[in-house]
């Protein structure tokens, strides 16, 4: 035999894998991490989905602003559970932005129809987004301008209540801010 092969005590070869209780240390080590990043991630998830809402509400909302100036017409953007006309309910079933029309292609204030611009579906089980003043629809004017204030909150509510929160602000000049709270409370 060769004296390169020979180790201590005279065994040969090296020995190749790991051991029983090595791999079980590694596995411990790796179940402590995984139950140490699992809450974060829930959390880095629900601050992931808030954010979504909210950005999807800002952009709906300044749709609604530039497509009242384009127009030159009413557009509203409201509840809709259905996607095809204005509803009661929580803006988590979905909204739309839409105006009124005489021929199902333009705007017209005084038409009777209704012309869907864009529809946003519903939020997922569990979320909810409510507006303080319990408005429903939202009108900008040909200038621009919305007919009142409005502050949409996107929130958690079930299972549990979680505390990434996104408040949608649409001043009386049309114009909305997004800013993040860590309400405990989601109504």
């Amino acid at each position: 035999m060769s004296p390169n092969r020979l180790r201590r005590g005279g065994q040969l070869g090296a020995p190749s894998g790991f051991s029983l209780v090595e791999l079980m240390v590694s596995v411990a080590i790796l179940a402590i991490l995984l139950a140490a990043a699992t809450p974060a991630y829930n959390g880095m998830i629900m601050n992931s989905t808030a954010t979504q809402y909210a950005n999807n509400l800002m952009a709906s909302t300044m749709l609604a602003r530039s497509e009242a100036i384009k127009r030159n017409a009413p557009v509203s953007l409201c509840v809709s559970a259905d996607g095809a006309s204005c509803g009661s309910g929580g803006w988590e079933q979905g909204w739309l932005v839409t105006c009124s029309t005489s021929d199902q292609v333009a705007c017209d204030s005084a038409g009777s129809g209704t012309l869907v611009i864009e529809y946003q579906r519903a939020a997922k089980a569990g979320w909810k987004i409510t507006e303080a003043g319990g408005l429903r629809s939202i009108t900008f004017e040909p200038s621009g301008t919305g007919a009142t204030a409005a502050s949409l909150t996107v929130c958690r509510a079930t299972p549990s209540v979680g505390t990434q929160q996104r408040v949608v602000r649409i001043s009386a000049t049309g114009r909305p801010s997004t800013t993040k709270t860590t309400d405990s409370v989601c109504l």
